[in-house]
This record gives structure tokens, C-alpha cells and sequence, in this order.
């Protein structure tokens, strides 16, 4: 654990792998950003295009079903959510946030799947933009990383 403690010892080479991306199409012009800076850092790290499957749906709370159909395959080294949920005036955001969060990772947990989860939540249309490209990008990263982390362990 030492080189992973000091930041050393990533494998960050997405070669091999199969990823698959679920994005929500409510605010869309945040959550394409998200898509195309995660794709974009995907064929970075020398993930295959052909290796990248992208479906849409129509919101965070649509995007755990999705992830799991994608799971249930079996076809994918890691997935990754994309969504943005910006505070209105209703209790539903936190509705929203809450359930969302809670099936990216029940679905993470139950599949031992690595799920990167870049459904941002914000207070506002100026901090969805300011974060949809670094964590479209981070999404990318932890996805790869998580991926061959997992693929050492045998847990047939």
C-alpha cells in the first residue's frame, strides 16, 4: 500500500477495458459536457471507442436502472453515471440526490462493479458549469483506475 499511498502505483492504461457511460438528459447542455470531457479522457487513457457504449435516459433517478441493465451483461470492466441536479425550491432535490446516489452505489456494491459516479449536485447553473468538465474527466479516471484495481483481484 505504499505506492498507492504516495499516489504512485495507479494503472491508468484503459487498453483493455470495456466502459460503460448512462447519461441523464435533464440539463443537458451540463450533463453533454460531462459526456464528452469523460469520452475524451477515456480515448486518453487508450480506451478503445468501440470499447465505450453510451446510452441516455431522462434523469438521475432513471440512470441506476440503466447501470444495472448494463451490470446484469456482464460485459463491462466499470460504468460510469453522468447527471445534474441543481437545488430548486422543492424538498425534490434532495430527493432527487439522495435516491440517485444511494442505487449508484447499492448497484456498485451488489455487482462488485466499479461505478464512477459523476451525477454532480449543485446550488446553481454557474456551479454545474464551473465542475462538468473536471468531473466529466475525474469520472473517466476513477472508472480506468477502479477497473484494473478490481481486474488484480481474483474473485472468482
Amino acid at each position: 500500500m505504499q505506492n498507492a499511498e504516495k499516489g504512485q502505483g495507479q494503472n491508468m492504461n484503459g487498453a483493455e477495458l470495456k466502459i460503460g457511460i448512462v447519461q441523464a438528459r435533464f440539463n443537458e447542455s451540463i450533463t453533454d459536457t460531462l459526456f464528452a470531457s469523460c469520452r475524451d479522457e477515456l480515448l486518453a487513457l487508450g480506451v478503445s471507442a468501440d470499447h465505450i457504449d453510451h446510452v441516455t435516459v431522462p434523469g438521475a433517478l432513471e440512470v441506476p436502472v440503466a447501470l444495472q441493465a448494463m451490470a446484469d451483461t456482464e460485459q463491462y470492466d466499470a460504468l460510469v453515471a453522468l447527471g445534474c441536479i441543481i437545488r430548486g425550491e422543492t424538498y425534490h432535490f434532495e430527493l432527487v440526490a439522495n435516491e440517485s446516489g444511494a442505487g449508484v452505489t447499492r448497484l456498485a456494491l451488489d455487482y462488485r462493479l466499479p461505478i464512477a459516479n459523476a451525477i454532480i449536485t449543485t446550488e446553481n447553473t454557474e456551479q454545474a458549469i464551473a465542475r462538468q468538465v473536471d468531473k466529466g474527466r475525474d469520472a473517466a479516471r476513477v472508472a480506468v483506475e477502479m477497473a484494473n484495481l478490481l481486474n488484480t483481484f481474483d474473485l472468482s
